[in-house]
């Protein structure tokens, strides 16, 4: 499929992956999520103005913000909730994985059975179940903040 797309590395434009945004409506409990499974809150903002509408094209948008950070500084996920005007939901809450649009990230962690402990115990649950690919991986879905799916990877050694 991609072998469609002729090559340009030498023209591309993008400098990196800044960060992924996931609109939430309780903000404090997908902080604490995201806490839990070992990110770090790098801060917290309102976010309100005529700069923002304009970006998203929604007049009278106030908004809070929480940036969190992977433990190695690469990875950031914007966590945002919409206080005017109110979210809205597009699909369902826990749409399944086959489901078109952005419907999961992914995160490499050391001891895949601490971290499935650790958020089964704030509530969470798994989608489908820990499995193992090959030697390689023990893998597995968890349903996060507002029905989004977290991947979780083991690399074995």
């Amino acid at each position: 499929m991609l072998s469609m797309f002729p090559s340009y590395a030498h023209d591309m434009t993008i400098r990196r992956m800044d960060h992924v945004g996931v609109v939430v409506d309780d903000l404090a409990a997908a902080i604490a999520f995201f806490v839990e499974l070992g990110m770090e809150l790098e801060g917290e903002a309102p976010i309100e103005g005529s700069w923002v509408d304009r970006i998203v094209a929604i007049e009278g948008v106030r908004v809070d913000i929480a940036m969190m950070r992977t433990p190695d500084g690469h990875g950031r996920l914007e966590l945002t909730k919409f206080h005017t005007p109110p979210a809205i939901r597009n699909e369902p809450k826990n749409a399944p994985p086959n489901a078109l649009g952005i419907r999961n990230v992914m995160f490499a962690v050391e001891d895949l059975d601490d971290v499935v402990g650790r958020l089964r115990a704030r509530g969470t649950e798994l989608v489908g179940e820990v499995a193992q690919y090959e030697d390689k991986y023990r893998l597995c879905y968890v349903r996060g903040p507002e029905g989004i799916i977290v991947a979780l990877a083991e690399q074995l050694r």
